[in-house]
C-alpha cells in the first residue's frame, strides 16, 4: 500500500516556471532543456508502454541529468503528464493527420510533453516549442521535427480544450473502466473523486513522539522559516504550507520527523495497542505505520514487521533505523504463517493489504495507468488468501485492523464480507470517528476529503472461544 508521500509528487504551485539557463551558456546549451524532456518522453514510454511503476522508471532517468533543476523538471513533467494523460493524448489525436507508428511512441510521449507545459505550466510557449522540438534530436529522430514543430503551433494557437470536454475519459483524465468503477461504488461523490485524484498532494509530516513534541517541532520550523500548522485528526500531524525537501526539514535525518499522509496517520488510533502488547504489521514495507504504531504511547511490548520483497524490507529497515525504532523485521509471504510464525499469538495485527492503490492517484498518477480490472480481481483475491491466514495467528479475543488505500468496494467491503462469511468467530467492530464516510463494514476516506488520500478501514474482533 502506498502509504508514504512521494517527494517527487509534493505539491507546487498551480503552475510551474520551468528555470532558466545558468549564465554563461553557449550556442551549444543554450537548449540544455532538451534533454530533461527528452528523458521525460523515454519515462513515460517505459510507464505507458512497458508497465514500469513511475519510480522505478524515473530513478533511471535521472541519473542521465546532472542539473538539480534539470532533474526537477523531468519529475514535474513526468508527474504532470500521467496525471492529465488520457485529456492530452485527446488532444493530440485531433492534431494528428494519420497514427504514429507504433516504434513512434517516444514522440507520442515527446509531444505529450509539450502539451503539458503549453497547458499547464509557466514555461514560456515559444521556450516549450522550440526545447521539446530541439528534443527530437536528443531521441535521434531529426525528421519528426517538422511534426512535432507542427502539433506545438497548433496546440498555442488553439489555448482551449472544448473537444476534451465532451470525451469523458479526456474530461476527468481517467481511463473509463476506473470512471465506470468509481462512479458505480460512489454514485454521490464520483465526480468529486476524480477531481481530487488530478490534484496536487499536500505534504504532511508525522511527528516522532518518542524523539519530541508536534509544539517543539513546529517551533523548530517555524525558526527555519518553514510555514506550517498543525492537524488535529492525527495527534503529530503537521501540514507543510510551503512544499520542503526532505534535506530542509529540521532533524529529519535524526528521526524527529517522518513524511507520511494524514488518511495514512489515522491508522494507530484505530488499533487498540496497550502496554505489553505483541503487534504484528503485515505487508509493512516501507514502514510508516510499523513507525507510527513503535511510536506511540506507551509502545508495544512487541512488534513484528513482514514483507515480502527483500528491497522493500531493505526500506523498512532503514525507516526504522533513521527513527531508532526497533522490530522483529522478517521477508516472508505474510499469507505463508508456517513459514514465519513461531507459535505466540498477536495481540492486534495490522493487515495493510496490497491494492489497487486508488486512493493515492494524485501522488501515484502513474496508477492510471498501471492498473486494470484484471489487477484490481487479482489483488482482491490476494487480500482474501491474506486475511484467512492472518487470523490464524491473531490471539482470541484480538483484534485485526485491515486497510486499503483504495476506493473501490471490491477491495474493501467485499472483501471483508467475504471473510465474514468464511469466519463465524470474526466480528466487525463499529469505527466511530469524525472522519470518512461509514460503510456497511468500516470506514472510508475518500481522496480530498479533510485533504487527506483515500484509505479504506475496517476493524475485525476475534470472538473468544466459549
Amino acid at each position: 500500500m502506498a502509504e508514504e508521500q512521494s517527494t517527487a509528487a509534493g505539491p507546487k504551485p498551480d503552475r510551474l516556471r520551468e528555470p532558466a539557463p545558468p549564465a554563461g551558456t553557449t550556442d551549444d546549451t543554450a537548449h540544455r532543456g532538451a534533454q530533461p524532456r527528452a528523458a521525460a518522453a523515454r519515462t513515460l514510454c517505459r510507464v505507458v508502454d512497458a508497465g514500469a511503476p513511475l519510480d522505478v522508471a524515473l530513478s533511471d532517468r535521472l541519473k542521465t541529468l546532472t542539473q538539480p533543476q534539470d532533474q526537477a523538471f523531468l519529475k514535474e513533467l513526468s508527474f504532470g503528464v500521467l496525471r492529465w494523460f488520457e485529456r492530452l493524448n485527446h488532444t493530440l489525436e485531433r492534431y494528428l493527420s494519420r497514427p504514429l507508428r507504433p516504434k513512434d511512441s517516444d514522440l507520442r510521449m515527446l509531444m505529450l510533453v509539450g502539451l503539458y507545459q503549453l497547458r499547464h505550466l509557466d514555461t514560456p510557449a515559444h521556450a516549450a516549442v522550440s526545447a521539446t522540438v530541439d528534443a527530437t534530436a536528443v531521441l535521434r529522430k531529426t525528421w519528426a521535427k517538422p511534426l512535432v514543430n507542427a502539433v506545438l503551433r497548433r496546440a498555442q494557437r488553439e489555448a482551449g480544450d472544448a473537444a476534451a470536454d465532451q470525451n469523458p475519459e479526456a474530461r476527468h483524465a481517467h481511463p473509463q473502466w476506473l470512471i465506470d468503477r468509481i462512479r458505480a461504488d460512489w454514485p454521490e461523490q464520483w465526480q468529486s473523486i476524480l477531481q481530487a485524484n488530478n490534484e496536487r498532494p499536500p505534504q504532511y509530516l508525522r511527528v516522532n513522539a518518542t524523539k519530541t513534541t508536534r509544539a517543539r517541532y513546529l517551533d523548530e520550523l517555524a525558526q527555519a522559516k518553514l510555514p506550517a500548522e498543525a492537524v488535529e485528526l492525527a495527534p503529530g500531524a503537521i501540514r507543510m504550507l510551503t512544499p520542503t525537501a526532505i534535506e530542509k526539514l529540521p532533524g529529519f535525518a535524526a528521526g524527529r520527523v517522518s513524511i507520511q499522509d494524514l488518511g495514512a496517520q489515522l491508522a494507530a488510533a484505530l488499533l487498540p495497542v496497550q502496554a505489553g502488547d505483541q503487534i504484528l504489521d503485515a505487508c509493512a514495507a516501507p514502514g510508516g505505520k510499523t513507525a507510527l504504531l513503535c511510536e506511540q504511547q506507551p509502545p508495544p511490548a512487541g512488534m513484528t514487521a513482514i514483507d515480502i520483497d527483500a528491497q522493500r524490507v531493505a526500506r523498512l529497515r532503514a525507516t526504522l533505523r533513521r527513527l531508532d525504532l526497533q522490530a522483529n523485521m522478517i521477508q516472508a509471504d505474510a499469507s505463508a504463517v508456517s513459514d514465519w510464525w513461531q507459535g505466540q499469538p498477536f495481540d492486534s495485527i495490522l493487515l495493510d493489504a496490497p491494492c489497487s492503490a486508488t486512493g493515492v492517484i494524485r501522488r501515484h498518477p502513474d496508477i492510471k495507468r498501471l492498473k486494470s480490472p484484471t489487477r484490481v480481481a487479482a489483488a482482491q483475491r490476494l487480500q482474501q488468501r491474506l486475511l484467512a491466514s492472518l487470523w490464524t495467528p491473531l490471539r482470541s479475543g484480538g483484534m485485526l485492523l485491515y486497510a486499503t488505500c483504495s476506493v473501490l468496494h471490491a477491495e474493501n467491503d467485499h472483501t471483508v464480507a467475504a471473510f465474514l462469511q468464511a469466519r463465524p468467530d470474526a466480528q466487525i467492530k463499529t469505527i466511530a470517528v469524525p472522519w470518512g464516510v461509514p460503510t456497511r463494514y468500516g470506514r472510508q476516506l475518500l481522496p480530498g476529503q479533510h485533504d487527506t488520500d483515500g484509505f479504506y478501514y475496517a476493524l475485525l474482533r476475534k470472538t473468544p472461544t466459549p
